[in-house]
């Protein structure tokens, strides 16, 4: 029998960086338990912020991503678009190097992730607000 659950997330505003959301996630996910082998989707609606999956146990790890991705597209008024501040570009730049989804295993009931993975909620403004994700389970 096929299983497929679908919630929104909405997430309060974080300050520009990485931030673990992983507990968050799976708190309003308590159908991961009736699923034994699937997956699960995570979508943001948004363009200026991201998903990624990485370390969660040194938050060195955060501080560094979150200095490397501001390197590789820092802020200014030298790009076109800059009506919405100095920092929409970059993160437009930023979330399209990391993405606007996740898809990750679920085996025996949880998340088939590595012990020292997490997700990340990668805020690339420095004002945002709330964020919203779309949930998606389908298993058996």
């Amino acid at each position: 029998m096929s299983l497929w659950f679908q919630k929104k997330l909405r997430l309060p505003p974080f300050e520009r960086g990485f931030h673990l959301i992983t507990r968050e996630i799976l708190g309003v996910l308590p159908e991961i338990a009736e699923v034994k082998t699937g997956l699960l989707h995570i979508f943001i609606q948004h363009t200026s912020a991201s998903l990624s999956i990485n370390e969660n146990a040194d938050p060195d790890v955060a501080q560094d991503l979150e200095k490397s991705f501001s390197r590789i597209a820092p802020e200014g008024h030298f790009y076109t678009h800059d009506s919405e501040g100095s920092d929409d570009m970059p993160a437009h730049v930023k979330a399209s190097l990391l993405g606007n989804s996740l898809t990750i295993p679920i085996t025996d009931r949880s998340l088939a992730m590595g012990t020292w993975q997490g997700i990340y909620l990668c805020e690339h403004r420095n004002n945002a607000s709330g964020r919203n994700l779309v949930l998606t389970i389908m298993g058996t």
